[in-house]
């Protein structure tokens, strides 16, 4: 993997936000296997207890039950932390096309609380998570930073509004800020129940159940799926970047582009199924096609994923046969 020889500091601690989520526990996870003390803030109203049972006990583990939204609480979880890494939101295009405020309330006003909190501080390295949904309607591929378009959901005016005050606190204040643009990132602990659970855990629930999950739209719609051993390391690689990184955003990808057909098909090969999808009408506010240029990401913070979306796949639905059985 391409992270495990990083080097920190002895004694630094890590911050995570949303440390109980999809990406958070696996970012906490490899942050304890190196030898890092991690402190998890979480309010569990997106994140999951057990995704962070294997490790609640461990003597470097700390918990803090508690929510972005409430300046007091951030504050706390900032005292004494070297590097942070701000997972904490509430994702899915279409929910925040029903529910804008609550979207505003904890993508916007949460991350705001955490950029002050830090800063206060003395917090080395702000790491956050960003999306590739920031591209909007920009019809070019792949995705290059500062070509971007319209945005077409709440969800994407919440984390172009996070890059826009990463930026300023660290023009303003100094503090080192790095976005991290993901895209469609998927792996082990990714939540697979509910209207608004990925593509990748939906499908394969469905079909080791031997249901027929519905695909939105044609199918030709195509993504740039991202294993979570990449995205662990760039948050790490990130919190290790130069100083001139500061105050940028960054597309974390693999760099490919797998058509939504093509994934079912793969997946249902992989799981020796043959039930054929259910075709819906496509989600307002959804990207048609994405693929990213990593050649930032690689040049400024050293990024070079090793997990190809074939390897990926083939290691998330491991975990799913042996966790939704």
């Amino acid at each position: 993997m391409g992270y495990t020889d990083l080097k920190f500091k002895s004694g630094a601690t890590f911050l995570i936000t949303g440390g109980a989520g999809f990406i958070g526990s696996n970012l906490c996870e490899s942050i304890l296997g190196m030898g890092g003390t991690v402190r998890c803030l979480d309010n569990f109203s997106t994140g999951k207890r057990e995704n962070i049972e294997s490790f609640i006990n461990h003597t470097h583990f700390e918990l803090i039950e508690g929510d972005i939204q409430n300046y007091e609480t951030c504050a706390k979880a900032c005292i004494d932390v070297d590097y942070l890494s701000h997972q904490a939101a509430w994702g899915s295009v279409p929910r925040s096309i029903e529910m804008p405020l609550i979207y505003e309330d904890i993508n916007v006003k949460g991350t705001l609380n955490m950029l002050e909190a830090a800063r206060q501080s003395g917090v080395k390295r702000f790491v956050y998570a960003s999306s590739s949904s920031v591209y909007g309607d920009e019809p070019n591929l792949p995705k290059i930073e500062g070509r971007e378009g319209k945005l077409l959901s709440p969800y994407a005016l919440t984390k172009k509004m996070n890059e826009e005050y990463a930026r300023l606190y660290t023009e303003l204040y100094g503090l080192e800020t790095i976005g991290l643009r993901y895209f469609n990132v998927f792996g082990k602990r990714q939540d697979s129940e509910g209207y608004y659970a990925a593509v990748i855990p939906k499908f394969i629930k469905s079909l080791l159940n031997d249901d027929s999950p519905t695909i939105n739209g044609d199918g030709r719609q195509s993504r740039d799926f991202t294993y979570i051993e990449n995205v662990i390391e760039a948050n790490l690689k990130s919190f290790l970047a130069p100083n001139e990184a500061s105050g940028q955003s960054y597309n974390i990808a693999y760099g490919g582009q797998e058509f939504l057909i093509d994934l079912y098909n793969k997946i249902c090969e992989l799981l020796e199924k043959d039930i054929k999808p259910i075709f819906g009408p496509s989600r307002p506010g959804d990207i048609k096609h994405s693929n990213a240029d990593i050649s930032k990401a690689r040049e400024i913070l050293g990024y070079n994923p090793d997990w190809s979306f074939e390897c990926g796949i083939e290691k998330a639905i491991e975990w799913y046969r042996e966790n939704l059985q």
